[in-house]
């Protein structure tokens, strides 16, 4: 278990990490977000001992890391970084040496791995030869081909389209259903909302947010309604309690300023009897984050 308690770390007068604490047990998966700024790449050089925190411990397994902990480890970090004159098999086995594995043990698991990820390209061809995205799909096997019991992801979907971006979230639920402990950081709601077992959500270095997804909305209320009604977008924004309606085709889209009007709108959509839909939900993790967002703008 990885547990991060009362980190804080300055640069000059600006507290980048402010008493954030936080754990992350074997087979979890936690989330990391926040706005650029927000502390997050911070929090993984700490951990990863790039940075000395100012304040605060971090301890693995109830220990301080140590080296043979930090070969357990794989890190993606957001910029990319692969040499483009080694070959594919080069690249992955430097990066697993450097983790103290062989290259014996490492050889015969390369094939499996990119398939695993569907990388366009032979394990002999050069780095600079492939795609952005396949390179950068070389990085991330790179970073989880000697099976990490600790693995960090900055923004790992980061450029990736919709398909390989659902191989990057089976690659990680693998990982996961083997016992590693995973955090990654991401800018898109969906994939964090959707992989995620618990989040944290930092603003200006301080924890905003921690907890599960459905945790994390329950605390917002059931605000918003989707209904598809007789009723009208003028009566429904005329409704005491009613912030916004937004029209998608024949839904209404309708945010609350107080769930309890929930009942009553659906009292007023039904009085003629049957219609085909009415749904009163929590906000989205999206909607939620930059709700959170607006707060420190304010």
């Amino acid at each position: 278990m990885l547990t991060l308690s009362h980190l804080s770390k300055s640069f000059g007068a600006m507290k980048a990490v402010d008493d954030v604490s936080f754990t992350v047990q074997p087979g979890e998966i936690l989330g990391l977000i926040g706005q650029n700024g927000a502390g997050k790449t911070t929090t993984f050089r700490m951990i990863l001992n790039f940075m000395t925190p100012d304040q605060g411990t971090i301890l693995w397994k109830g220990h301080a890391f140590t080296s043979r902990d930090y070969d357990q480890l794989g890190y993606l970090p957001e910029e990319r970084g692969l040499y483009p004159k080694m070959t594919v098999e080069e690249q992955i086995l430097y990066f697993a040496q450097l983790r103290g594995r062989k290259a014996a043990d490492v050889k015969p698991r390369i094939d499996d791995w990119l398939a695993r990820f569907a990388v366009k390209g032979k394990r002999t061809d050069k780095i600079k030869d492939l795609s952005k995205g396949n390179q950068q799909k070389v990085q991330l096997i790179a970073t989880l081909i000697h099976e990490p019991a600790l693995i960090i992801l900055d923004e790992p979907f980061s450029g990736l389209d919709p398909v390989n971006a659902g191989l990057l979230e089976d690659g990680i639920e693998w990982l996961k259903a083997k016992g590693a402990a995973i955090i990654f950081s991401s800018h898109d709601m969906t994939n964090v909302a959707k992989i995620s077992d618990r989040i944290v959500m930092l603003r200006q270095g301080q924890i905003a947010l921690a907890g599960t997804v459905d945790e994390i909305r329950q605390q917002f209320g059931r605000t918003k309604l989707f209904l598809e009604s007789p009723l009208t977008q003028t009566t429904l924004e005329a409704l005491p309690g009613v912030s916004r309606v937004t029209p998608h085709g024949q839904q209404l889209e309708i945010t609350l300023t107080d769930e309890a009007v929930g009942p009553q709108i659906f009292e007023l959509a039904t009085k003629a009897g049957y219609i085909p839909e009415f749904s009163q939900q929590a906000p989205s993790l999206d909607e939620i984050f930059r709700i959170k967002v607006a707060e420190t703008n304010d």
